[in-house]
């Protein structure tokens, strides 16, 4: 049955999860109606910070988990490696651990480590949260774990294979990411019946950083797969030591 896992497009939506926008379930907000705010400058300023950060990136690594599940086949696994960006982007991974079992492995995971380089060859232009491909609607500014964050809703100008309605939190002093998630607006493959994902930052040394991808897929034939990245141990500086210590065991 795992042959199904195949049609399961992790680059894409590995693509959809590097540009998307998140709901605001279950956080107690600050007024939402502040007529402070300006919310076209606001967005302005998220594309600028978006577009300059690109670069801090370059040279960075961390530690990643990458865990995996197939709950209606009672499989599930777990990786543990040290993932690197050059200074040209390029993304690679040192595998250190796995536990569980290995058609996961295999065809999950390592379906998804393949797609995340893959990823790097699309022109982001076409799915990127942008006024173009997206419209804006400003839901408030809220507080989230203790965060002042501008809340939008974004849904697509067109209902195409990579765009997503969702939301977006931006951090109220910086206007950069601090969670993004959706739904796929159209699903890549007829074997799966809804595509979602949440995908938190922190802020660290003026630059967003991820913390934590899921990502839940509804199929057809062997029900839902999760897929859950977490990130430690980052270091913007390549050849630097962690700025900080993971969990990782």
């Amino acid at each position: 049955m795992l042959w199904i896992i195949s049609f399961l497009n992790w680059g894409l939506i590995l693509r959809v999860c590097s540009y998307v926008t998140l709901f605001i379930a279950l956080c107690v907000g600050a007024s939402a109606g502040d007529s402070n705010f300006e919310p076209t400058a606001i967005i302005d300023e998220y594309l600028a910070v978006s577009r300059s950060q690109q670069s801090r990136l370059q040279g960075a690594s961390m530690e990643v988990d990458i865990e995996a599940e197939l709950p209606k086949l009672h499989k599930r696994g777990r990786l543990h490696a040290l993932r690197r960006i050059s200074a040209l982007g390029r993304i690679t991974y040192e595998l250190l651990r796995f536990e569980g079992d290995r058609s996961i492995r295999n065809d999950v995971i390592a379906r998804y480590l393949t797609a995340e380089s893959e990823a790097l060859k699309y022109e982001p232009a076409a799915l990127a949260v942008t006024p173009a491909n997206y419209k804006f609607k400003y839901k408030g500014l809220i507080v989230a774990e203790g965060r002042k964050v501008h809340a939008f809703h974004v849904t697509p100008r067109k209902k195409k294979v990579g765009l997503y309605v969702g939301e977006l939190w931006l951090d109220s002093q910086t206007h950069l990411p601090v969670r993004e998630a959706g739904r796929l607006v159209k699903n890549p493959s007829i074997f799966l019946r809804k595509v979602e994902f949440v995908k938190d930052y922190q802020i660290q040394a003026g630059v967003s950083v991820p913390s934590r991808i899921t990502t839940t897929v509804e199929t057809r034939i062997v029900g839902k797969a999760s897929l859950s990245v977490a990130f430690s141990s980052v270091s913007l500086t390549e050849g630097a030591q962690p700025l900080f210590t993971g969990d990782s065991e």
